[in-house]
């Protein structure tokens, strides 16, 4: 019995370290995401950016959370308090548990599990209860007008995410992460199904509110969507949730087809330049696209928001899919065979 709870403590510990050596560097990576976005914003537009608070302006991730924790949280007096309450946490938390199937490395992830895609794409769908949530308890029609439009946009892309995902596996012949990643040593997915990555990049935009998809917060029109009625610490977990999605969704679109960990050199060393850090430099790569194209375009119209979504990107996925399926029943061929 003492070494069966010995055991148990032992694992329980472990998981809690691996949790504690991702969680920790993401929490970094969304703070500074918000710098990198300003920085980059300021460079595109002719200006400078954070300068201030300490050299080249490091330290203003901080001033900001400082700024957020002592300002007081206001609560509309005919909101659900519960409810109201509960939305930015869970926004926020479904952003960080749903990092606990993504391989950073060869086997390096806190749960590899078989069905690690599902896991991911379950999460990610539940992320809409947050933003109605949110909408329905503020007891505002701006709120909930804005909750509304995001429900059905990320309601909307996710259908062609889903097609995108399943041509994938479909490919591989596996539900899991790693495996997913590992059919891509002798040609990344983003090559042949170009098409696919396009549509599943430009639909992560969609999911995660950003710009030119950013109906949600259409200042001009219902003031700032969703969260119009959050101040401090609840409306920053909005705003870090929204980060900590991007960094997911650029997560997911570096695994599915940009070859996760593994190095776009081939003749370069494992041992010289380690996986992690590609997986992070293609992260960051499609983090600066993300902010490239906020800096660069309009905001959608919202009939072309939905016109894009179910006339372009449905029918583009569903065709991919059924071709790419008749391919490998045809030849009877998988990258990973």
């Amino acid at each position: 019995m003492t070494a069966f709870f010995q055991t148990n403590l032992g694992i329980v510990i472990l998981t809690l370290v691996e949790t504690l050596a991702l969680l920790v560097p993401l929490l970094l990576g969304v703070a500074y995401l918000t710098y990198f976005e300003r920085k980059v914003m300021g460079a595109i537009q002719l200006r400078k950016g954070p300068n201030t608070v300490g050299p080249f302006g490091l330290w203003q991730p901080f001033a900001d959370a400082i700024k957020m924790l002592f300002k007081e949280t206001v609560i509309p007096a005919g909101a659900d308090r519960l409810l109201f309450i509960l939305a930015p946490m869970l926004t926020f938390g479904l952003a960080l548990i749903a990092w606990a199937v993504i391989p950073v490395n060869n086997h390096w992830a806190i749960a590899n599990i078989n069905v690690g895609i599902l896991y991911l794409f379950a999460i990610s769908s539940l992320g809409v209860y947050g933003i109605i949530i949110a909408g329905w308890a503020s007891n505002s029609k701006y709120a909930f007008l804005g909750a509304l439009r995001s429900a059905a946009q990320m309601v909307s892309y996710e259908v062609s995410m889903g097609f995108v995902i399943v041509t994938v596996l479909i490919c591989v012949g596996s539900l899991n992460l790693n495996d997913i990643v590992l059919a891509q040593k002798h040609i990344w997915f983003a090559i042949p199904l170009f098409p696919l990555f396009v549509i599943f990049f430009i639909s992560g935009l969609a999911e995660t509110n950003r710009a030119p998809f950013d109906l949600a917060e259409g200042e001009s029109e219902i003031v700032a969507g969703f969260f119009v009625e959050y101040s401090a610490m609840s409306f920053a977990l909005f705003f870090l949730g929204e980060y900590a999605n991007m960094i997911l969704i650029s997560a997911m679109t570096t695994t599915l087809f940009l070859g996760g960990w593994l190095s776009p050199i081939p003749f370069v060393p494992f041992t010289l330049i380690p996986g992690v850090f590609w997986f992070l430099l293609k992260i960051l790569i499609c983090l600066f696209v993300f902010v490239w194209v906020r800096a660069t375009l309009p905001r959608l119209r919202y009939d072309q928001l939905m016109a894009l979504g179910w006339k372009v990107f449905l029918p583009i996925s569903l065709v991919y899919l059924v071709a790419v399926a008749g391919v490998i029943e045809y030849f009877g061929w998988f990258p990973n065979a």
